[in-house]
């Protein structure tokens, strides 16, 4: 299942086995409405009172992670203390922004990913997460 961007919140809950609550529906119009992006639950959370959603911090992370069992977003684990959720489902890689809490996508044509280990016996490799960590150069270096 991918996320089509000209369904309606109602129809992509539907689509990913959802039943579509008033606050699902909320959220999911939010989420998915700026295109593809990478969110912290504190962020969302900051829209949906900001647009007027009554709906706490818990709900806002219990949904979240209800969207990412259903597969509509996936988990971002790029520093400890934060997660990032991922609308856009399909393989891919990122760029992490140290100091600036930014995640970028790394266009898939950009990397390979060759000489993987062989897993385990009776496993398989169910996804690579590459994350790149990006920092701004110092505007000093060179200026000597």
């Amino acid at each position: 299942m991918t996320n089509s961007p000209t369904l309606c919140p109602e129809d992509r809950l539907r689509q990913f086995g959802l039943r579509p609550t008033r606050q699902r529906v909320a959220l999911a119009d939010l989420l998915f409405a700026k295109g593809d992006r990478h969110l912290t639950v504190e962020e969302l959370h900051e829209e949906a009172v900001t647009a007027g959603v009554p709906v706490s911090l818990a709900t806002v992370y219990n949904t979240l992670h209800q969207f990412t069992d259903a597969g509509m977003i996936r988990v971002l684990s790029v520093e400890s203390s934060r997660t990032y959720f991922d609308t856009n489902v399909s393989d891919h890689h990122h760029f992490f922004v140290e100091g600036h809490n930014e995640v970028l996508d790394i266009p898939v044509s950009n990397i390979s990913i060759g000489n993987l280990p062989e897993p385990p016996e009776g496993m398989e490799i169910a996804h690579v997460d590459v994350v790149i960590r990006l920092r701004r150069k110092d505007r000093r270096e060179g200026a000597q």
